[in-house]
C-alpha cells in the first residue's frame, strides 16, 4: 500500500482537522472552561462556609447520633407509629391515583401527534412546566394553610405535584406510540375520539400505569416528609421523636419505612413486569 505524500496529509487535515488531534483553540477553550468551573466551585464552597473543619464536626455528631440509634425500639407509642406509616401509605396511593387520573387526559392534550396546533401543543407544555418547578413541599405548605392540618393536605400535595410531570411523561409515550394502528383506524373512517381510544391508548396505557406505580414508590417516601409540615403521615412522628432525642425510636420509624417501601417496590415491580411483557407478547413481530 502505497505512503500517503505530504500534500495529501495536508489536504485531509484541512478536509478533516478534527481527525488529527484538538487543535490549539479548542484545547484552550477546554482549558478556560475547566478553570471556570473549578472558580466557580471553590466559590460555591466559600459562599455555603464549606470547610473541612465543619465536615469533620458534622461526620462526628452524625457518628454520635448513629450510636443512640443502637438498638432501635418502637418506644410506648408504637400503635401510633404504625397507624403512621399506614397514614403515609394511604396518601401516597391516593395523591398517586389522582395525578394519575386526571394526567391521562392531560397527557393526550400535551401530545403533538393529538394536538397539532403548535401554539396549543407549546402553551399546553410550558404549563406542565411551570406545576414541575414547584415542589410537593410547598404544595404542602399551601394546602395546609387551606385546608388545614392533616392528610388531605398531603394526598392534594402529592397529587398536584405530580399531575403535570406524569402528563409530561404520558405524552411523551403517546408521542412515540406506533402510527400503523391510528393510522388504519383512520383509514377506515374513524373519528378523532376513535382513533384515540382504539389506536393510541392501548399502546401506551401500560407504560402509563408502570410510571403512575413507579410514582407511587417514590411517594411513599415524600409522604413520610409532608407530616412534619403538618400534612400528615409519619413525618410528624419522627420530628417530634428527633425534638425530643429519642434518637431510637428514630431509628426504628426509619427501618419500618424501609421495609415498606421495599415491599411496595417488590410488588409494583411485579405488576410492571406483568404489565410490560404483556404489552411486548402483543406487539406483533
Amino acid at each position: 500500500m502505497a505512503q500517503p505524500t505530504p500534500g495529501q496529509i495536508k489536504q485531509w487535515q484541512a478536509r478533516m482537522p478534527a481527525a488529527f488531534g484538538v487543535s490549539p483553540a479548542t484545547r484552550a477553550l477546554r482549558w478556560v472552561g475547566g478553570l471556570a468551573a473549578l472558580a466557580w466551585f471553590v466559590f460555591l464552597l466559600w459562599w455555603f462556609q464549606i470547610t473541612p473543619l465543619r465536615l469533620w464536626n458534622g461526620l462526628s455528631g452524625l457518628g454520635t447520633i448513629i450510636v443512640l440509634m443502637i438498638p432501635p425500639s418502637p418506644g410506648a407509642l408504637w400503635l401510633d407509629i404504625l397507624k403512621g406509616i399506614a397514614e403515609s401509605v394511604a396518601m401516597a396511593f391516593l395523591g398517586t391515583f389522582i395525578a394519575a387520573l386526571i394526567a391521562v387526559p392531560l397527557g393526550f392534550l400535551g401530545a403533538g401527534n393529538v394536538v397539532v396546533n403548535t401554539l396549543a401543543h407549546f402553551s399546553i407544555r410550558r404549563v406542565f412546566d411551570g406545576f414541575r418547578g414547584v415542589d410537593q413541599l410547598i404544595w404542602a405548605l399551601a394546602y395546609v394553610r387551606a385546608v388545614g392540618l392533616g392528610p388531605l393536605a398531603g394526598v392534594l400535595a402529592i397529587a398536584t405535584a405530580d399531575i403535570a410531570v406524569l402528563a409530561k411523561l404520558y405524552a411523551e409515550a403517546i408521542e412515540n406510540a406506533e402510527r400503523r394502528q391510528a393510522e388504519g383506524i383512520d383509514a377506515v373512517g374513524g373519528s378523532k375520539l376513535l382513533r384515540t381510544r382504539f389506536g393510541l391508548l392501548p399502546q401506551v396505557l401500560p407504560v402509563m400505569i408502570a410510571q403512575a406505580l413507579y410514582f407511587l414508590e417514590s411517594n411513599t417516601r415524600s409522604a413520610s416528609v409532608l407530616g412534619i409540615v403538618g400534612a400528615g403521615g409519619i413525618g410528624l412522628a419522627i420530628a417530634e421523636r428527633i425534638k425530643i432525642r429519642a434518637w431510637d425510636e428514630v431509628a426504628f420509624i426509619i427501618i419500618l419505612m424501609l421495609v415498606t417501601v421495599a415491599l411496595i417496590d417488590q410488588l409494583s415491580a411485579r405488576i410492571r413486569r406483568r404489565l410490560i411483557g404483556g404489552r411486548e407478547a402483543l406487539t406483533p413481530r
